[in-house]
């Protein structure tokens, strides 16, 4: 069966931001080798202005963020909606539910609407209390307005389940395997195998960044610490303001070259994620396809993802006794083989992509037999 498929809710792709986007640069041209048609709506503003890309089609809509703020990315998913109610898809895959289910009431009718539900956007501290109270609204508007929904997490596959009554599709992030560094690449930074730690992630409070610097800025150590993400927010310049002043904290701003991210990781003594909400976070999954060391915040999203090969922190006093102990070389050669093995059997994306194909004809079945019931458990 091939299907006219729409997936919104990204920036678009080639990747230039976040997870959603990095998903959707391997889904989109793997549903296309599988014979469907496929299109993705990209920000007008996106570097990308080709109307094709690895035989996706791209649809560019006009996106007014950069000018006013979190309030454009409502403007842009009304406007992803509304061309979308032109071209009579089959399936609409819709990538997050922040600033798009609201437009639930006007999505095409004859479309299913297939929603990825991210993780508990409610509960990150950066928003206020009256933006948490949205936000857990539109979680409730996600659930209401799609027939079938994923979780890229079991611990949120249980929530919505608990919570709503419905069941989801587990299916998780991918990665490819690393497996050719380049100690050149490190020269572009000035920077040798081991001699320094690493953090990649938005600079956003639940990312626990601070926590980690504070551990790091704590000890003695001379190795320096690299942190990569964009500084041009609020808390990204509290950061620099912070921490700037100490020499071995070196802020390098977003990269998105994903051979020297990858190379950052694979030669870093060990890699910091501090991510506390949300499910299977892309950058996570990656770190553990280059091989990393990880040190993980301590919660159960992490937890069901890394199991027992990584190391865990819930304060900067643990991240301080991690940068200070020795290390074991066995038992971390050993962590990193295990998600080495966690990659290949359960993050590749071949699988993800044959897993969301499935998913997406089975759902189909019921959906065409229900007549477009909404909240059609499987």
């Amino acid at each position: 069966m091939n299907l006219r498929i729409a997936i919104l809710g990204t920036r678009g792709i080639p990747n230039h931001y976040g997870g959603f986007e990095q998903l959707t640069e391997h889904l989109a041209p793997g549903l296309v080798e599988a014979g469907h048609d496929v299109t993705v709506y990209n920000s007008h503003s996106h570097p990308y202005q080709g109307k094709e890309w690895k035989g996706v089609h791209i649809r560019h809509a006009y996106d007014p963020e950069l000018w006013i703020g979190s309030a454009g990315q409502f403007v842009y998913d009304l406007n992803c909606v509304l061309d979308a109610r032109k071209r009579k898809y089959d399936i609409i895959l819709q990538l997050g539910y922040t600033s798009s289910s609201i437009w639930g009431p006007i999505f095409p009718e004859g479309t299913m609407i297939l929603y990825n539900l991210d993780g508990l956007e409610w509960q990150r501290t950066k928003y206020s209390k009256l933006v948490r109270r949205f936000l857990l609204y539109a979680e409730k508007l996600a659930v209401r307005y799609s027939h079938f929904t994923i979780a890229d997490s079991p611990v949120i596959q249980t929530y919505f389940r608990d919570k709503y009554g419905i069941e989801s599709e587990y299916i998780p992030y991918g990665a490819d395997l690393f497996s050719k560094p380049k100690v050149g690449l490190l020269k572009t930074y000035g920077y040798s195998p081991d001699s320094y730690y690493l953090l990649m992630a938005r600079m956003v409070p639940e990312n626990n960044i601070e926590t980690i610097l504070d551990g790091f800025a704590a000890s003695g150590c001379q190795r320096k610490f690299l942190v990569i993400g964009d500084t041009a927010t609020a808390f990204g310049r509290k950061l620099v303001e912070k921490f700037g002043a100490d020499e071995r904290i070196q802020f390098l701003g977003a990269i998105y070259d994903q051979e020297k991210i990858h190379c950052l990781r694979y030669f870093s003594r060990l890699y910091f994620h501090g991510h506390s909400t949300g499910g299977t976070n892309p950058s996570l999954v990656e770190a553990m396809a280059s091989q990393a060391l990880i040190v993980a915040h301590d919660n159960p999203f992490n937890r069901e993802v890394l199991g027992g090969d990584a190391y865990y922190f819930s304060a900067a006093e643990d991240v301080t006794m991690l940068i200070e102990a020795p290390a074991d070389g066995v038992v971390e050669d050993g962590m990193i083989r295990g998600n080495q093995r966690k990659v290949m059997g359960k993050f590749n994306w071949p699988k993800i992509v044959a897993g969301y194909e499935k998913f997406i004809l089975r759902s189909l079945s019921i959906y065409n037999k229900g007549k477009g019931t909404y909240i059609c458990p499987i």
